[in-house]
């Protein structure tokens, strides 16, 4: 078993994982469910946050250089040491965005919209989640319900900010941070494909336009021969007639 081995065949599994514990912490934060009530979801969130751990520990054991890999993925390892942080445990959903970054692979240019609308789409959510799970029981909290959280995400994201809503704990504008940079990153990609799109248009644009007026050159190219050739006679024959 190697680890890109175990890493596609891991993909999906992990992705389910990731939706349950979505799907358990939004019903426990929207619902506003606390107590012994929130038990079971409770044991569900941790559920998945041990296959993410041993996950971590699978690709750890079956990296050729174990050093390496643990400095290059010291993100991994932030994402599993964080369950005690609630909001900070939505980290575990960027597993989401990796299987599709790697589904998508080197057609990502061409299915930017697919690739976009869906990380902008869960980050959205992810972090309105977050900012609720927060800042609805914090004093003088601005943002109470879902809606409102969904509201400032999106202006966040897109940082456009109005500024009606905002995160007053610390960890609240920690999410707000990470929301905003996310929105960049998404930006960047957007643009960067269109750029790439654009280029690449241009590069087969100069190939057809090449490949078409090859044989104009090649003509072109016999003419000029020819007419050499032609006044190379006229030459010739001016120079017998002249005594």
């Amino acid at each position: 078993m190697t680890q890109q081995r175990y890493r596609d065949l891991a993909d999906w599994p992990l992705t389910v994982t990731a939706l349950v514990f979505l799907g358990a912490y939004a019903w426990q934060v929207v619902g506003r469910i606390e107590g012994s009530a929130a038990l079971p979801l409770e044991a569900v969130m941790w559920a998945t946050w041990g296959i993410f751990a041993v996950d971590y520990l699978a690709n750890l054991w079956l990296a050729d250089s174990r050093g390496s890999w643990f400095v290059r993925n010291l993100h991994e390892l932030v994402i599993v040491a964080l369950p005690f942080f609630r909001p900070l445990r939505m980290l575990r959903l960027v597993t989401l965005l990796s299987v599709l970054h790697r589904t998508l692979g080197d057609t990502l240019r061409g299915r930017v919209v697919t690739y976009v609308a869906g990380s902008a789409t869960m980050l959205v959510f992810v972090g309105a989640l977050a900012v609720l799970d927060v800042e609805q029981s914090a004093p003088d909290a601005k943002i109470v319900t879902f809606g409102d959280a969904l509201w400032w995400a999106m202006t966040t994201i897109t940082t456009v900010g109005y500024g009606d809503m905002y995160p007053v704990t610390p960890i609240g504008r920690m999410v707000a941070a990470a929301l905003m940079m996310s929105g960049i990153a998404v930006l960047g990609v957007v643009t960067a494909s269109i750029a790439s799109w654009l280029v690449q248009r241009v590069e087969d644009t100069a190939e057809a336009v090449s490949e078409a007026e090859e044989p104009v050159r090649a003509e072109v190219a016999e003419l000029t021969a020819e007419i050499a050739s032609l006044r190379r006679e006229i030459a010739a024959l001016q120079e017998r007639r002249t005594p």
